[in-house]
């Protein structure tokens, strides 16, 4: 059916219509219709382009989740790479590197551009003729991933600019995808009570959600797009600070907190000004950053290595807050574990209000002198895991004691003892309701048995119940299908997915079904070295401590660890009702490709991979004949290198080592 010239007016138009209100509510947060009103546009044209499909363009606000499912993410060359930022924590390096900038630019007139860091993942557009062309991730910065079905549905993301610009025919645009921190734990909430698998974090949910292979399942989670890079292809650019302005006109977000510092001393202030109000901003932020404002003095710095020498991140330190200790409680683990937590009297701390902070052990606690009624620094290591680090003396009341730990497990009143050599004291009794569930909780970990939706509110309740006494009882809950399905907050879908999740696990391998028993001192790494050697649990439960010993890896403390779990009475019950469930005991053959690059290769890994989890790789060199170490030495073979890379990378540089990035992963262990 030919299309008229009032029918291409009309849904061009309502094109129209719809990209300035995507504008006005995704860039500029100043909505001027109602949803209703959005929806009868976008009806409107969906309307017209079914009648008329010739008229649809790749372009169109219609077609932003058209895309179906791909098999795996093509592989694109960056025109310019995509460079890392040198890191720093502190003013003095700051410093250091604007005397760098000035002895390369010497008398010449300079400015930076000072730019908040958001802590998402980084991604390039391509643009063509003011049309979305291509969207890709940063990869290792000179390679990445075509992921343009996924970027497309991120509505901050414009299809077709707002305006055309002189100069700007062929041209790239960077910037970070992130999630919002509201809209994080809303959908957090909205997956527990689905059952599903809860996200870590919102940078690591934001990353995981591009990798995946189905656009309409991108579209319905809440990522956000913030612009920082302009490059055109026809040249003409002159500053950062005006491409900024330039991505506002043509449509993109772009932070609204930047600004132009001319002297180290005003970027010293942002820096610190920025630190102290970084939770007031709805995302998250781990620094800013700092450039050289003109484009043809950061050609004449140039870079080191595959960092630029015009910009550095200038990150927060670890956030911290004083407040009152009124306790320490005592906190059962799922081996016995007695561990010390403060109770604190609540306080706003990277994000959110701490009550509680780990004290780590007794030692600990004499260390500092930790008292309950002591004015404490609570910090927050990583912007994650509350911790108290010192105690403020001068603000100690008087009458105050130090901290003794009793001789009674606060959960079972059973007898509590600390071996020699240890920093930890332990409850001796293995049926104590404390250990019970985090045994539970272990067992389900996603490096264990990863049974999905078994998380701690729901190992409570059914702990609570009277449900599971053992995780050997969780595949029997098939029994109490009705009972589960009329519990409060559950219902018939929950039910399913939970006993499919338990069903499934069933699959998992005998090395990881060895990790999960919970043995103490045997975590993944030494379930693996036990199961290449002593293949089945038959011969595991027969083999004497000096049989175990013998596997390198393996010493007394481990040996005797496995010999005294797999003796006892109550835990070889457990172990028998485990197989009859029919879980995994005996290591299945692994295949080894014998040009596997992994093969008799000791690997570290370091920082986060978008595609796997840490175990999920691990797993994979494992199988292919590789072994996973914790740390770097001159035995490394390799080093697998994800985002935000620490330590490890410094140390495998230093002593020469070959390292990988995530792309290169990928295709070693598809290739093998």
């Amino acid at each position: 059916m030919a299309v008229s010239a009032s029918i291409l007016k009309r849904i061009e138009s309502l094109r129209a219509q719809l990209r300035e209100h995507d504008f006005r509510y995704y860039v500029l947060a100043q909505p001027t219709i109602s949803d209703q009103e959005y929806d009868r546009l976008m009806r409107a044209l969906v309307d017209l382009e079914k009648v008329y499909p010739e008229a649809i363009t790749p372009d169109s606000p219609s077609q932003r989740v058209g895309g179906q499912p791909t098999k795996e993410f093509q592989t694109v060359t960056h025109a310019v790479p995509m460079l890392s930022l040198s890191n720093t924590y502190n003013e003095g390096e700051v410093r250091d590197f604007d005397r760098r900038v000035r002895s390369v630019l010497g008398q010449e007139q300079f400015r930076y551009v000072c730019e908040l860091k958001f802590d998402g993942v980084a991604v390039s557009l391509l643009f063509s003729g003011g049309v979305f062309l291509r969207g890709a991730t940063r990869g290792d910065g000179t390679q990445g991933d075509d992921i343009t079905q996924n970027l497309r549905t991120i509505r901050s993301i414009p299809l077709r600019v707002m305006k055309k610009k002189k100069g700007l025919k062929e041209f790239e645009v960077r910037g970070e995808v992130y999630m919002k921190r509201e809209d994080f734990r809303r959908m957090n909430a909205d997956r527990e009570l689905a059952g599903e698998k809860l996200f870590i974090n919102p940078r690591n949910s934001a990353a995981g959600t591009l990798k995946l292979q189905d656009p309409k399942i991108v579209a319905g989670r809440p990522l956000n797009f913030v612009a920082y890079y302009l490059r055109s292809t026809e040249g003409g650019l002159v500053g950062h600070h005006d491409n900024l302005t330039t991505l506002r006109e043509l449509g993109f977000p772009v932070s609204q907190h930047s600004k132009v510092c001319k002297t180290v001393e005003a970027v010293v202030e942002y820096w610190k000004d920025w630190e102290k109000r970084r939770d007031s901003l709805p995302y998250d932020i781990d620094g800013v950053v700092v450039k050289v404002d003109s484009l043809a003095q950061q050609t004449r710095l140039g870079m080191i290595a595959k960092s630029p020498r015009w910009a550095i991140a200038f990150k927060f330190a670890a956030r911290q807050a004083t407040t009152l200790l009124h306790e320490i409680k005592l906190q059962v683990g799922r081996v016995g574990t007695i561990t010390p937590v403060a109770e604190l009297e609540p306080v706003f701390v990277g994000g959110s209000t701490v009550s509680r902070a780990t004290l780590h052990n007794e030692d600990y606690i004499k260390e500092l002198d930790i008292r309950p009624g002591d004015s404490v620094v609570v910090e927050k290591g990583g912007d994650v895991i509350p911790k108290v680090s010192s105690v403020v003396k001068e603000k100690r009341p008087p009458g105050t004691k130090p901290f003794a730990m009793p001789n009674k497990c606060p959960e079972c009143g059973s007898r509590i003892s600390r071996p020699e050599e240890e920093a930890n004291y332990y409850c001796e009794n293995s049926e104590c309701p404390a250990q019970i569930r985090a045994r539970i909780e272990h067992f389900a970990h996603r490096g264990a048995m990863d049974i999905e939706g078994l998380g701690e509110a729901v190992v409570d309740q059914l702990v609570g119940l009277g449900f599971v006494h053992n995780y050997a009882d969780l595949y029997e809950l098939h029994k109490r299908k009705r009972e589960l399905v009329n519990l409060e907050r559950w219902g018939e879908k929950s039910v399913e997915n939970l006993l499919a999740a338990i069903d499934n696990s069933k699959q998992r391998s005998f090395s990881r079904v060895l990790f999960a028993l919970g043995i103490r001192h045997v975590g993944a790494s030494v379930a693996q070295l036990l199961v290449n050697q002593v293949a089945t649990m038959d011969a595991l439960m027969n083999a004497s401590v000096v049989e175990l010993q013998t596997i390198q890896g393996v010493g007394p403390q481990i040996a005797d660890s496995v010999r005294r779990f797999l003796e006892d009475k109550h835990n070889s019950k457990i172990v028998e009702k485990l197989r009859k469930a029919g879980l995994q005991f005996e290591e299945r053959l692994q295949r080894v490709v014998r040009q596997s690059p992994f093969l008799g290769k000791t690997v570290v890994l370091t920082g986060t991979l978008s595609t796997l989890s840490r175990d999920e790789a691990k797993e994979k060199i494992e199988e292919l004949g590789g072994r996973v170490a914790s740390s770097v030495s001159s035995k490394t073979d390799f080093v697998v290198v994800g985002a935000d890379a620490g330590s490890k990378l410094d140390k495998a540089k230093k002593l020469g080592i070959r390292t990988i990035d995530e792309d290169d992963f990928s295709k070693l262990v598809s290739s093998s």
